[in-house]
């Protein structure tokens, strides 16, 4: 009956130990979705209008589509102006409209370019800073699963310990219950 009892009691602590095992690996299952889904969904940006019209202007502005109509448009000025018979022409050889045309497009594009520069480097900024937390939130998490682990080796150490105190405790109530071994047993040298 005590021995059906030990028994118990080992199977027990162990089952107790596995059952706190799984509580701490869906606990940190459940914490790992929240970050997975957050990074997954971001907070959508609130743009105001002149945001939104200085994103399209520099998404336009650097594209091959602006590079090769730009191009499109100045070639047929340039042939226009050049090839029109006297006095139809509106902008003669040395294109002053044309290079005032181009240094205004300039002067409006470059700031507007900047400004949506800007806030893609806010957003590298804010992306890089939440790189940075995500990081420590790694690194947090791996000293946690080392303390968790420790912890877990010191009570499988403990508890091996009891479990062999407690076998060497039930091996000696069997010796002591052994009857003394006789004269002949003695000079064969066996129990």
């Amino acid at each position: 009956m005590k021995k059906h009892r030990t028994l118990d009691e080992l199977l027990t602590n162990k089952s107790a130990r596995i059952r706190k095992l799984q509580g701490i690996v869906k606990e940190a299952m459940a914490e790992e979705k929240l970050i997975i889904e957050s990074l997954r969904n971001p907070p959508g940006d609130i743009l105001t209008r002149g945001q939104r019209i200085s994103d399209r202007v520099a998404r336009f502005g650097g594209s091959w589509s602006f590079i090769i109509s730009f191009l499109v448009v100045l070639l047929a000025w340039i042939l226009f102006n050049t090839m029109a018979v006297a006095g139809n022409e509106f902008d003669p050889y040395p294109f002053i409209l044309m290079n005032l045309i181009l240094s205004c497009i300039a002067a409006l594009q470059a700031p507007i370019i900047m400004m949506s520069q800007n806030r893609q480097e806010e957003k590298d900024r804010q992306r890089a800073e939440n790189d940075y937390l995500i990081n420590l939130k790694a690194e947090l998490e791996v000293r946690s699963l080392h303390q968790k682990m420790d912890m877990l080796l010191q009570e499988e150490i403990r508890v091996l310990f009891e479990a062999q105190q407690k076998q060497l405790a039930m091996l000696q109530a069997i010796i002591n219950k052994l009857p003394p071994p006789g004269p002949d047993q003695r000079a064969s040298g066996g129990v």
